[in-house]
């Protein structure tokens, strides 16, 4: 336990160090300008008004060079130029605006043990963000929640869809915001290069080019965001499910590699892509200045193999010698952590499928005893997942494409005194088969009990719920309706997804 409290000590102090070695180049950068003022007019070397204390016999030496330029060039007034940022990214130069934030919705948390990085662009077909968010959220405690950071990078630069998505989070996110658990930041539009001049690279199409140069500078610039915010950085994607208490087991991982004195890189989290990928917060530069090198040549996660290679691979050895030098710098964690969720990719017309067949199962559906009933859909279901198995808790059920006026019944054996109605749409791995516009309506045995506070049907249903915009129908049921013969869901709009109950728990009391 000493060991792993004084390695996560060691690693924060390396953090720390970091941000003073960045405050240090603030003082370098203001230093060179003042030197630069000093400069005289016509550039000569004899100016040295910061000559320092020299050895006596360096003095004897300047005095015997008394009258020869030699002896003026001690100390010149000009200090050596090193590449940034600004020679590999020339556009930046071009537009003052550059580097500044186009969007920021954040409440300042600081000094974390993790940053979470979640780059998000606009999709032409489904969007997981939400889904991905709940499940980051869903997966924390309390206390993990206060030492973590999540930003949120719109990589988009029309801002009328980052203030779309900056109020989705809030709406759906308050507490995590005001905590400030929850950040939204994008870019300005002057950061991105003239994406139709990019190179062709790698046989690729210049669509793909533009895509996977694009998503190099995205991670860069959210790496650059994040650095300074925690000890450990971790980039996911926007599409990815995550397991309970994975904030517990990153960290304890990463202290024990530490403690262990294992000189990682990359501790990886999950199989695919860039998912789960954590650094040490004060090494993100050297990935940082590699993207933004080679940005136009390769994609992401080829970069990061190719930096590591570059750090560790003798080129005097074979190639097994690099694999187990590289496989010491890039640790895999068994079982991931996260899986990737997403059908759809931001590069359009791509549709990928790929899973991480080390993250295991997860729960696609919740089963509950409910109250007898006949159970009818509308809605075609796919192969053996019916609405019957699925109120029977065998399954959960998957409808075709639910169009307006479609309906799901339960017609109770007997009637129902109603306490409480649950409802999940949509599953783990098909987080948008979810119901939109659709109520959650009761047909009451006794229709005397209608008032005019109700919303009632144009064929005597009482509407009493609807499905929210994270896929949920659930509420308690005022015991003054009665009992209650049937309860419905009614489709009110075409939907462009299948539909996914999973989960269906109607709780109540048979009337005497």
């Amino acid at each position: 336990m000493l060991l792993q409290r004084l390695a996560e000590l060691q690693v924060k102090l390396q953090y720390l160090d970091s941000m003073y070695r960045a405050k240090q180049e603030d003082l370098q950068q203001l230093s060179h300008h003042i030197d630069q003022i000093l400069v005289p007019v016509d550039n000569s070397t004899s100016y040295n008004p910061l000559a320092p204390s020299v050895k006596p016999e360096v003095k004897q030496m300047l005095r015997n060079m008394s009258g020869m330029n030699a002896a003026n060039g001690i100390n010149p007034p000009y200090m050596l130029r090193l590449p940034s940022s600004y020679h590999f990214l020339p556009h930046l130069l071009d537009d003052p605006t550059s580097l500044r934030l186009n969007y920021l919705m954040s409440k300042g948390r600081t000094g974390v043990s993790i940053v979470l990085g979640i780059p998000t662009v606009h999709r032409e077909k489904q969007n997981y963000l939400m889904d991905t968010l709940t499940s980051l959220v869903d997966g924390m405690t309390p206390e993990e929640s206060e030492d973590v950071v999540m930003v949120i990078f719109v990589a988009e630069t029309e801002l009328e869809y980052v203030l779309q998505i900056a109020k989705e989070v809030e709406m759906r996110f308050p507490a995590q915001v005001e905590s400030g658990l929850i950040e939204v930041v994008s870019p300005s539009a002057a950061y991105y290069p003239d994406m139709d001049k990019l190179r062709i690279t790698l046989g690729d199409s210049m669509e793909r080019v533009r895509w996977r140069s694009k998503q190099n500078l995205d991670f860069a610039f959210l790496m650059s965001y994040c650095q300074p915010k925690g000890t450990f950085y971790v980039q996911l994607e926007d599409d990815i499910l995550a397991k309970p208490n994975y904030i517990s087991d990153m960290k304890k991982f990463a202290i024990d590699k530490i403690a262990t004195k294992e000189p990682w890189f990359v501790l990886d989290f999950c199989q695919l892509g860039f998912i789960g990928k954590m650094f040490k917060s004060a090494e993100l530069p050297w990935l940082i200045q590699f993207f933004q090198m080679f940005y136009n040549d390769k994609p992401v996660d080829w970069l990061l193999g190719d930096l590591i290679y570059t750090k560790v691979c003798n080129g005097d050895k074979n190639y097994d010698h690099c694999k187990q030098e590289k496989a010491e710098r890039w640790i895999h964690y068994r079982p991931s952590l996260f899986q990737h969720i997403g059908t759809h990719s931001s590069l359009k017309g791509k549709v990928q499928k790929l899973k991480d067949k080390h993250f295991g199962k997860v729960v696609l559906f919740y089963p509950h005893s409910n109250p007898e009933a006949d159970v009818t859909s509308a809605i075609k279901c796919y192969k053996q997942y019916t609405l019957k198995r699925a109120y029977q808790g065998e399954t959960f059920f998957w409808g075709l494409l639910p169009q307006a006026g479609d309906q799901l019944s339960f017609k109770f054996k007997k009637p129902l005194i109603l306490r409480r109605y649950l409802f999940r749409s949509g599953n783990a791995e098909h987080p948008s088969d979810k119901f939109y516009n659709t109520t959650v309506e009761a047909l009451l045995m006794n229709t005397s009990q209608y008032s005019n506070s109700l919303n009632v049907t144009s064929d005597g249903f009482v509407v009493i719920g609807k499905f929210d915009t994270s896929g949920i129908a659930s509420s308690n049921v005022d015991e003054n309706l009665g009992p209650v013969v049937m309860l419905r869901l009614h489709v009110h709009s075409d939907s462009d997804n299948w539909a996914i109950l999973s989960e269906i728990h109607i709780q109540g009391d048979y009337t005497r």
